[in-house]
Formats: C-alpha cells, structure tokens, sequence
C-alpha cells in the first residue's frame, strides 16, 4: 500500500448507491482518511491518475490503473467462478492492510481475511451481482445488510440535489460499525480458539468442558479432536451457566440435549426434580441451565452426560 500513499480522491458513481460501494468506500476511506470521497461520472474524473482510486463505476477492471468496477463485460469473477462486486475487488486487493491497520496480528491475518470474505464479502458480492434471489427469503430478505443499508436512499420525491451524496455519507459510519464489528467478532473467536484448544488438550476424554469465562466456542469444538464433549461449563457473574453445544454453526440441533425432565423449571421445583442444591433455571428448550455455584453446575452437568448416554443406549 506504499506506492498509494499519495492518493487524494476516492472516486465511485453518483446518483443512487448500493452496499458495495458504500462498503468499499469504508475501506478506502480507512486506508486513505485524508482523502475526498468523490461521486460522479463525469469522463474527466473517472480518467485514472496516480492519486485516484475509481471504484464500481468506470468500465473495467484494472488494478495498475487503479480502477476497481465490475459492470463490464466479461466481469471479474473469484476463482470458483462466482461474481465479485466492486466490495470484493477492493477487499481482494485492500483487505489485509485493512485489517493489519485494525491491529489483527500477523498469526491470524490469513484466516481472519478469509473467513470475513466468505460470510461477509461474498454474500454482498453475490447479491449485488443478481446471483442471490432475495425473493426466496420472503420476509427475511429485508433484514438482508444491502436492503437495510439502501433505506438510507432518500425518497423519491426528495427534491434537495445534495440528497443522494448526503444520504451516503450519511450511511458511511453506520456501514462501518458493521465492517468493524464483524472483524472484532472473528478477531474474538479466535482468541477464544486458541484457549479451547488449550483446555480440550488438557480436559483429557472428559466429555465435559470448563471454560474461565463465557467465549464462542462452537468453530473450535467443531475440530475433530473435540466431537467427543457434550456440554460445556462456565461462570456467569456470580452464577454459573451449563450449556449444550450445537452439532455445527449454522444448526439448532444438540449434541446432546439436558434432560427432558429439567424443561422450563426453576429454583425449588428444579433442585427437587434433579436432586442438586443450587440449581436456579433450565431452558424449556433444554440447551441452557444456571446454577448457583461451580459445584452445583458440575453436579448439573454430570447428571446430563449420564441422561444423555441412557437415552441413547
């Protein structure tokens, strides 16, 4: 990113916006604060210079002239063969120096780089592009982060003709707080990672985990040195929580459910029902419980992996 130092205009079209390049524009703006976001397409602003970067507007892909659009034919596509949008282009190319600049650690910089491009880039890239029906999700399409991103757009009849430009710079930092967050979150789950691992080397064939505090620790008992524990345990404030682990990410299925017998109860009808003083609430759906103490959640977790290993047999 060096050789770019110099750059002093962020170019993209004028007019209505969509996510990609409100997306890119965080990046590069990132990147580059000193520089002046710019929308138009008149032909002497789109022509490249050393100090531009053009982006989702200009007629081609070229990365020497720092022109970043993929509304030509042919347009750029991943490897595989699915379409990138300008979002993607300015990720494949601006990514990793954005997020050595977020402070993500060279350890990390691979994965982190990848799993964002796959669950965040692609699915814009994709929807952009036409590739994704949003239709087929019926109400869910407009919880979609574009469609929620696009009702910055003003109204049609807004009259005002700083109204698109204001409404994007309006939209700017709310699409920033969405970049940021996603790679905090990927940035946190691998440090949890690296803890778990740890813990399950230590934890031996124990199909029960203590964690030190609540983390996301479902991608890495999904390694398969870990299919083996069923329920993971940690505290909570001043309680502590039994929870049950999900058979991959994107399920609702348990490896191993709490007993049936807990479902929805609290307090004395659950230290009664299980026997164990200290027990305070399981879920109706039986993938939480809470307890008092570390002793009273372990009991509570003992009584599951033995429930669990009856019912299956």
């Amino acid at each position: 990113i060096g050789v770019l130092m110099n750059i002093e205009y962020l170019i993209t079209h004028s007019g209505g916006f969509h996510a990609d390049e409100l997306l890119s524009s965080v990046v590069l703006k990132f990147l580059f604060p000193k520089a002046k976001i710019i929308r138009s397409r008149e032909k002497q602003t789109l022509t490249p210079s050393k100090n531009k970067i053009i982006y989702d507007v200009g007629g081609k892909y070229d990365p020497k002239f720092q022109i970043f659009d993929h509304h030509q034919r042919p347009n750029p596509l991943r490897e595989n063969g699915q379409p990138l949008s300008s979002f993607g282009l300015i990720w494949k190319h601006f990514g990793k120096d954005y997020l050595k600049r977020n402070g993500i650690s060279e350890e990390t910089l691979e994965d982190i780089f990848s799993e964002f491009d796959l669950k965040f880039v692609l699915p814009i890239d994709l929807i952009d592009n036409g590739a994704v029906d949003l239709s087929t999700l019926d109400a869910i399409a407009n919880l979609s982060l574009p469609v929620l991103l696009e009702n910055f757009k003003p109204a049609f009849d807004e009259i005002s003709t700083t109204a698109h430009d204001d409404a994007f710079i309006k939209a700017l930092p709310i699409a920033e707080e969405f970049i940021q967050s996603s790679i905090q979150s990927l940035s946190a789950k691998h440090r949890a990672n690296k803890i778990i691992n740890s813990l399950i080397d230590k934890s031996g064939n124990s199909e029960i985990l203590e964690l030190p505090m609540g983390m996301p620790f479902q991608s890495a008992l999904e390694n398969i040195n870990a299919k083996h524990i069923l329920f993971i345990v940690y505290p909570r404030g001043s309680e502590w929580t039994l929870s049950t682990i999900k058979t991959s990410e994107n399920s609702f299925d348990q490896r191993a459910s709490l007993p049936a017998s807990w479902a929805g109860l609290t307090n004395k009808e659950l230290e009664i029902k299980s026997g164990i003083e200290g027990a305070i609430f399981c879920h109706n759906a039986r993938f939480i419980a809470i307890a008092k103490t570390r002793d009273a959640i372990l009991k509570m977790a003992d009584q599951a992996v033995i429930n669990f290993h009856n019912n299956k047999s």
